[in-house]
């Protein structure tokens, strides 16, 4: 089956962004219908804030950025720091006007234990709204295997990613226009996520915020017990970091927080914290590929029809 990128509205960069890249600030678009600002940051500045937001606690954080970033979101796979973050927005706003709503990618390939949470969480946090996005044109693993076959994160894992994440996460920031995430992402998580900034712009123009990212598993936990926190039975089973079945792993003590995720390859992240460039030159590779082959295949036809 041949996979195209999605095409997705981008958010219009104003021409003196694009210039000199030396400005901050909040951006109308140029429309009549009411809609929320852009938001854009220059490289100074970004500096500046990370300084800033790095001395704050996690609440203060948060507080900082429903005050300042319009049309936010939080991001979420029900793991332990998402549902910190979860926790601390519903007693920031308890009864206020402004709700965070979260987006869950489900890929179709969670644990059991982990849709069993999402129910849980729905109990616990009912004025939280959850968007839930999963593969296109996929109610099931069954669907998405009759397309794409099955135990793809075997045979393509780059498009494995594009399709049960990338995609539906593309598509998600574009139908509920999200101009800044929140994420679950810690320094004490390992890999790349070891000098991770207080917050990002991603190649996308994409703000993304990491509220506990000095914090340890550790003080995640605790955080956890003294509130009473749902979290995923797995965890109780040696899990830590927790994504698809077919590609986590319990740990063994001393070993990193997400050494269980894709054990014995070197990948570390699942793809929507990857460039969005990545899976874009990736599928038109394989379109190129796709076409290199229909070519040789219309010619060895031609060569076969000249031997009769």
């Amino acid at each position: 089956m041949t996979v195209t990128p999605t095409e997705y509205p981008q958010r219009p960069i104003p021409e003196r962004s694009m210039s000199q890249g030396e400005e901050s600030g909040y951006d109308s678009p140029g429309s009549t219908t009411p809609c929320s600002p852009e938001v854009y940051f220059s490289s100074p500045h970004l500096k500046h804030l990370n300084e800033q937001l790095q001395t704050l606690e996690p609440e203060e954080i948060l507080k900082w950025c429903m005050i300042s970033l319009p049309n936010l979101y939080q991001t979420t796979a029900f793991g332990l720091t998402g549902l910190v973050t979860l926790d601390m927005l519903s007693r920031i706003n308890a009864g206020g006007p402004r709700q965070i709503d979260l987006i869950f990618l489900d890929t179709l390939y969670h644990f059991d234990e982990t849709l069993e949470l999402v129910d849980k969480v729905r109990g616990r946090y009912p004025n939280t709204k959850l968007h839930i996005y999963k593969p296109d044109g996929c109610a099931n693993a069954r669907d998405f295997e009759s397309i794409h076959g099955d135990n793809l994160w075997d045979t393509n894992d780059d498009l494995y990613d594009y399709l049960a994440k990338v995609e539906p996460a593309q598509r998600a920031y574009a139908e509920l226009s999200v101009k800044a995430v929140l994420t679950g992402r810690r320094k004490s998580q390992g890999g790349k996520r070891g000098d991770l900034d207080i917050i990002e712009v991603d190649d996308a123009g994409l703000i993304k915020v990491n509220p506990l990212a000095n914090w340890t598993f550790q003080q995640v936990r605790e955080y956890v017990t003294r509130h009473n926190v749902p979290y995923n039975s797995l965890l109780d089973m040696g899990y830590k970091s927790i994504g698809d079945w077919h590609s986590t792993s319990p740990i063994a003590e001393g070993e990193d927080e997400r050494s269980g995720r894709w054990k014995g390859t070197n990948k570390t992240e699942c793809g929507i914290h990857n460039r969005r460039s990545k899976y874009a030159e990736y599928l038109l590779q394989e379109e190129q590929k796709k076409k290199e082959e229909a070519i040789a295949d219309a010619l060895r036809k031609v060569e076969s029809q000249r031997a009769i």
